[in-house]
């Protein structure tokens, strides 16, 4: 039977993208859809199905290479950036947190700074998704760590599974603290992974004060799943390198951006 061309050039094509995202580190669906002369939906197939055999990783609006994406994603290698900044950031967030609280922390790299400076509080409980905040409060006794149930993330060292949290709803939670892959005045806050997005979305929920916790890169950036949209939260703690203009129009929504 002879080959379909139109299968011949839709191979071509998901191969020339391939090459291109590995060359330019990322492109826009709208750059790929232009340059090959297809719909949008054509295109976001293409990154789907390559998505699927794991040679890109999608993001919103594109994709990059499938490398790079599991180097953003590891926590060892989040936990090595902006270092100084993120301890910052991890102070004020302590600072937020009285005795006697429970509060929820992520998996974020920010997140585990904060619970750095919270190993002297006494009759704290942290619920949490993270096995690193759990292992690094081994040596904390005046803090209670509860985790739920859950399929190990190695590259994250967390848990997920967003049924895994009943758990969590016995507990009157005072505050939680999100970080993100980015932030933006659309999409709000995301993550570059579903399923920490879907764990996220119900901690969310369970809280009574929602802090965003994130550095000066993540301003105007978007991952591939939303979790928590910017009219829900009530505090975004960052650094002073976070852009003026995008710290304005958050502050205009009503809520409070602490810059340390």
């Amino acid at each position: 039977m002879a080959e379909n061309p139109k299968d011949r050039y839709l191979e071509e094509r998901r191969q020339e993208i391939v090459k291109q995202i590995n060359a330019c580190g990322r492109v826009s669906v709208a750059e790929l859809a232009q340059q090959f002369s297809v719909s949008a939906v054509t295109i976001r197939a293409d990154l789907q199905a390559l998505a699927a055999r794991n040679l890109i990783m999608r993001t919103h609006g594109g994709a990059v290479p499938a490398e790079r994406g599991l180097r953003e994603l590891s926590l060892a290698v989040r936990s090595q950036q902006q270092i100084s900044e993120k301890d910052r950031i991890g102070a004020a967030g302590a600072a937020l947190v009285a005795q006697g609280d429970a509060i929820i922390l992520d998996s974020s790299s920010t997140a585990f700074a904060i619970a750095r400076h919270l190993k002297r509080h006494r009759d704290l409980t942290i619920l949490t998704n993270s096995l690193a905040v759990a292992y690094d409060m081994l040596d904390a006794p005046g803090v209670t760590v509860v985790m739920p149930g859950g399929t190990v993330r190695r590259d994250m060292a967390s848990l997920i599974g967003s049924n895994s949290l009943d758990l969590f709803h016995k507990f009157n939670i005072q505050k939680g603290f999100f970080g993100a892959h980015g932030l933006s005045l659309r999409e709000g806050l995301t993550d570059v992974s579903l399923g920490e997005a879907e764990v996220k979305r119900p901690m969310i929920a369970m809280c009574r004060q929602i802090i965003a916790v994130l550095d000066a890169t993540k301003w105007g950036q978007a991952g591939l799943a939303s979790f928590a949209d910017l009219k829900t939260l009530h505090c975004v703690i960052t650094d002073v390198d976070a852009p003026a203009d995008l710290v304005s129009q958050v502050r205009t929504l009503g809520i409070e951006v602490v810059l340390v």
